[in-house]
């Protein structure tokens, strides 16, 4: 399966899965007394809108490249987390002041099955956490990886629903706002999390050249290539979920132009072929 295709499949898993949960938490938010449970339920939603808005973003970073975007589209992808991001904002901030407003109103403890419930939302969000994270490092995705992070903000806020209802039934009366604040402490959650997930995109956004693990790779293999006997400068801009390289190699400063030409092409096609991340390679030649 290509990675564009994989992609798409692991955003369209998370959609299912936040769509069903959403309605789980609602449920048993309304009729538990847990809002908790319902501020659970909101960022579901919320997630559910945002990984639309990664699928639509994958789709269009999958095109190829074309007269007015010769390096692809892969730039979009990053620009989507940056939405993922508003997205998870939002969500924590109406989240926090519903839980503020009702800290001010008294109302009924939750009720104690709530907690079943979210064993099992936190068990199922752990798990989409690892399988999304797997796939988005499998594919050099950060849109992928903004996706897997909601999963775990998602499992962090259901923990604090835990704790919070489990302290509301085991104090009894007048600890009912332990559910609230347990939503409150589950924002500051989500909001460090929010940075987790923009500074990486904004790195790609910013081409800074921070893959000196890439780098070390595209040397070793250029080293393989007849006639280049060593590589200069590496710079590498990543694009969605490719890699773009501008590579200086030395070749024997007596060839001719022809003869240089020549392994320029094959140091390009080896790279491309022995590592398939890569997409747009520039090589200049060096004469020893």
């Amino acid at each position: 399966m290509s990675s564009p295709n994989l992609a798409i499949r692991t955003v369209i898993f998370s959609m299912l899965g936040n769509a069903v949960l959403a309605v789980i938490k609602f449920l048993g938010g309304i009729f538990g007394n847990s809002y908790a449970l319902i501020a659970d339920g909101i960022e579901s939603t919320v997630d559910i809108f945002s990984s639309l808005l990664v699928l639509l973003g994958l789709r269009y970073a999958a095109r190829p490249a074309d007269e007015n975007h010769p390096y692809g589209h892969g730039k979009a992808e990053p620009l989507i987390t940056f939405a993922v991001v508003v997205f998870l904002v939002l969500s924590a901030f109406t989240i926090a002041w519903q839980s503020i407003q009702n800290i001010q109103t008294p109302h009924a403890l939750p009720e104690s099955w709530t907690l079943w419930v979210l064993a099992g939302i936190i068990l199922w969000k752990e798990i989409s956490f690892q399988v999304v994270l797997r796939r988005s490092k499998k594919l050099g995705s950060s849109s992928l990886k903004a996706e897997a992070w909601h999963h775990r903000a998602d499992a962090i806020t259901s923990v604090a629903a835990f704790i919070g209802i489990s302290i509301a039934l085991f104090g009894g009366k007048g600890f009912e706002v332990a559910d609230d604040y347990a939503a409150l402490l589950a924002c500051g959650f989500i909001l460090y999390n929010c940075y987790g997930i923009f500074r990486p995109a904004l790195s790609e956004v910013m081409d800074e050249n921070n893959h000196d693990t890439l780098v070390e790779e595209i040397r070793k293999v250029a080293l393989t290539v007849p006639g280049v006997s060593d590589t200069e400068k590496c710079f590498i801009r990543k694009a969605g979920m490719k890699y773009h390289v501008d590579l200086h190699a030395h070749v024997d400063g007596k060839l001719t132009v022809k003869e240089g030409h020549d392994i320029a092409h094959e140091l390009k096609d080896t790279l491309r072929r022995e590592i398939p991340q890569l997409g747009h390679v520039l090589i200049h030649i060096e004469p020893n």
